[in-house]
């Protein structure tokens, strides 16, 4: 354990400004974003709307987001990660704060489309930013701290978000208590925006018109980082389309299920965040055992009983332990892969990189969160969840031995 410690603590000196100011930056969205999400899909539900409309909202979120991660991506590369970081914070917040007000059905689809375009911003440009901020050595524990502070901030939100409706609930109405906890996690996201003010970026060099590369010079030049890029979207779009059946709806899952209050179930969300956070810690552990790939496939492998468990258990607390661990171990290798795919990128494609990786996992969201839904309202809260979380279960498996088939024999550049 000191050896650990001393790795850990180690590392943190090497970290520049930027660096730091780019995790708290993270930090306070990710807790107003974790505020907002725990107590949305409750929020559309009180207003008297159906699972229906929830499946819409998710879905035109995730499909704003994928439509917009590229070209975030590219203009990331081009403009500068921290005027496109800025940009998209303001207008999230902003975003977030009307998403709290507004009660008519057709706004709250244009709000969650909105969201969607704003947010990937941010979530674009954070991991470029890191990389180009430290060096190839620093990443793997890099991007597995960054993760894991995220994951804590949200379980700040998750937590925060069920208290706090839950209090406000003391003084007045169930619908007026969560709409108070959304402005309060649209203020978090807001609070972004300064630590992002501070940052120092090094300014694009301006590029003759005679030194410009056409873009099929680019592509021909770029043919590994192209192929790169494209076996991980394969990868991650699998893992999408499974995550996007169960992982939107978890508080409904419990809600509907057990019949769970919403403090019971922020504290359950909570509890399953921070777990993942404490694996996120080790996974450089791992990482240094069996290799980046394998460690990859070997926690999103170990974490598939969990999500049957929960897939079946009429037991609160068991159900409640396998979400806890599935979340851990399914997301522990998420930071590892970060690595590895920005360690075989060239600087001028990792925006774009990220960009693309991001887009299909979102895609999976916006294309599988109504066929979740409708699943659930046909068969009901125990069958229908049984039954998305046991396709989520196969899909899972078939993206994970893919990833181990396809990159075994890959290496992050420092190795």
């Amino acid at each position: 354990m000191a050896i650990f410690l001393k790795e850990w603590s180690a590392q943190l000196k090497t970290y520049n400004q930027n660096i730091k100011l780019a995790i708290w930056a993270n930090i306070f969205s990710q807790i107003g974003m974790g505020i907002f999400m725990v107590i949305y899909n409750i929020y559309i539900q009180e207003l008297g709307l159906s699972h229906e409309v929830n499946g819409q909202v998710i879905a035109l979120t995730s499909l704003a987001t994928a439509i917009i991660l590229v070209p975030a991506g590219i203009m990331s590369d081009k403009l500068g990660r921290k005027r496109v970081m800025a940009f998209g914070v303001i207008l999230t917040a902003l975003i977030l704060l009307l998403r709290s007000i507004v009660e008519i059905q057709s706004l709250l689809l244009i709000t969650g489309f909105a969201t969607g375009i704003f947010t990937a911003f941010l979530q674009v440009s954070s991991i470029p930013w890191l990389a180009e901020n430290s060096k190839p050595k620093q990443r793997v524990h890099l991007f597995s701290l960054h993760s894991a502070i995220m994951t804590a901030a949200n379980v700040i939100g998750s937590l925060l978000g069920g208290t706090l409706t839950d209090f406000f609930n003391l003084f007045t109405t169930e619908l007026s208590a969560i709409r108070f906890t959304l402005v309060i996690g649209s203020i978090f996201y807001l609070i972004a925006f300064f630590p992002i003010l501070k940052m120092v970026e090094v300014s694009k060099t301006k590029v003759n018109k005679a030194d410009k590369v056409p873009l099929r010079e680019f592509v021909t030049n770029n043919k590994s980082g192209f192929k790169i890029i494209g076996l991980f979207a394969v990868a991650q779009l699998l893992i999408g389309f499974g995550s996007g059946l169960v992982i939107p709806y978890l508080n409904l899952y419990f809600a509907d299920r057990f019949e769970a209050s919403n403090s019971i179930i922020g504290l359950i969300i909570s509890l399953g965040q921070a777990a993942t956070a404490v694996a996120m810690i080790i996974g450089p552990l791992v990482v240094k055992k069996v290799g980046e790939v394998r460690a990859v496939v070997y926690l999103q492998l170990s974490s598939l009983p969990f999500l049957l468990l929960t897939a079946y258990t009429e037991n609160l607390l068991l159900a409640s332990i396998g979400f806890l661990f599935r979340q851990a171990l399914m997301n522990a290798g998420n930071p590892i892969q970060a690595s590895l795919m920005m360690s075989k990128v060239d600087n001028s494609m990792k925006g774009l990189a990220n960009s693309i990786n991001q887009m299909v996992f979102q895609l999976g969201w916006a294309f599988m969160g109504p066929v979740s839904t409708s699943i659930v309202m046909i068969n009901g809260a125990y069958w229908g969840y049984a039954q998305v979380f046991t396709i989520t279960a196969g899909l899972y498996l078939v993206g994970s031995l893919y990833f181990l088939i396809v990159f075994r024999s890959l290496k992050s550049s420092d190795e």
